[in-house]
Formats: structure tokens, sequence, C-alpha cells
């Protein structure tokens, strides 16, 4: 699978602020959780974000939440946020391809991701913007992800698929904001 712009949704699983500071890695998860999101609006890509029990586990850390727009943020109790049943109407369009984000690896998001393939979407899971409190159940996340049919890709890979080409406005801006 190619990833494709017109085509794909940015999906951050709930990067929340009670559970971050747990996460191994978790402020690198939330740098690069916001730079997708950059990225996503410089090019028209849709974003949601979901939160998994907000009583229990926070809300959304600031620095992604002040990034998301209204409608864009659902509350969710399942850990796959397919299972909650109104994913995929909050998206405009028939968008078959899910970049996929956040915590943790081997809980939410890959219930989320091995949903997403069983309702015929392809799914890319960038793996510097997932992360598990143990490295361990990443790891074992990522492999199993792959395995059912999941891409794991870089933000970069993400970045660079989404432009398709050089010599554009959308390029310059991308590179000269996000590129570094």
């Amino acid at each position: 699978m190619r990833l494709n712009a017109q085509q794909s949704v940015l999906l951050i699983i709930d990067v929340q602020g009670r559970l971050s500071p747990a996460i191994d890695g978790g402020t690198a998860v939330i740098d690069h959780t916001a730079w997708l999101i950059g990225v996503a609006r410089q090019l028209g890509v849709p974003v949601m974000a979901t939160e998994q029990y907000p009583q229990g586990l926070g809300a959304t850390e600031p620095k992604i939440a002040d990034l998301l727009l209204p409608g864009e943020l659902l509350e969710k109790s399942h850990f796959s946020a397919v299972a909650e049943g109104n994913l995929f109407s909050h998206v405009n369009g028939n968008r078959r391809q899910w970049v996929v984000c956040g915590t943790e690896s081997h809980v939410c998001v890959q219930q989320t991701v091995l949903d997403l393939l069983a309702a015929g979407r392809q799914v890319a899971v960038v793996e510097e913007a997932v992360g598990s409190r143990k490295a361990s159940d990443k790891a074992l996340a990522l492999k199993r992800m792959r395995q059912h049919g999941a891409d794991i890709v870089s933000r970069e890979m993400v970045a660079f698929e989404w432009l398709n080409k050089a010599n554009t406005p959308q390029f310059k801006a991308v590179l000269k904001e996000f590129i570094r």
C-alpha cells in the first residue's frame, strides 16, 4: 500500500495525561503525534482522536488537544475505537487508508488496527508515534499488527507519500515547517 492524502485519515488513539508519563518514550510519542497532525493539516488529511475513559486516564495531552478541531475527539469505553460503532461516521467521504498513532500499542492501538483491517481498511502504524508502558509490549504489538496486514511506517514515510511529489507549494510548505 502506498499512502495517498486524498484517501487517508490520521487517527490518534488515547494520548492522555495520566497515561503519558508511564509510556516508554511518552514525550517523543506526543511530539511525533503533534508533528503528524501538523502535516495532516497542511495537506487536508482529516484528523480523528479518541480518549479512553477520560475520567480515569485524564484528558488528551494539551499539546495534542490544542491541535484538534471541534468534533475531532471521540470518547470511548471499548479498547478498540472501531467497536464504539461511530468512528467511520465522523470522517467525511469513504477514506480507505488509516494512519494510526497513539497509546498503548498493545491494547487500544492494536485492537483498533485489527478491527480497521477486519473492516477492509488499509492501515499504516507510525512506529515512532505509538507507545506502551513496556518497550517489549510495543515490539510485540508492532509485530502482530504487521502479521495481520498493517504497514509499519515512519512519520517521514507518511509525509512524503502524502506529498507524492516535490516542487509544489504544499511540498515547500511542509519541507519548511516539518522536515528538518
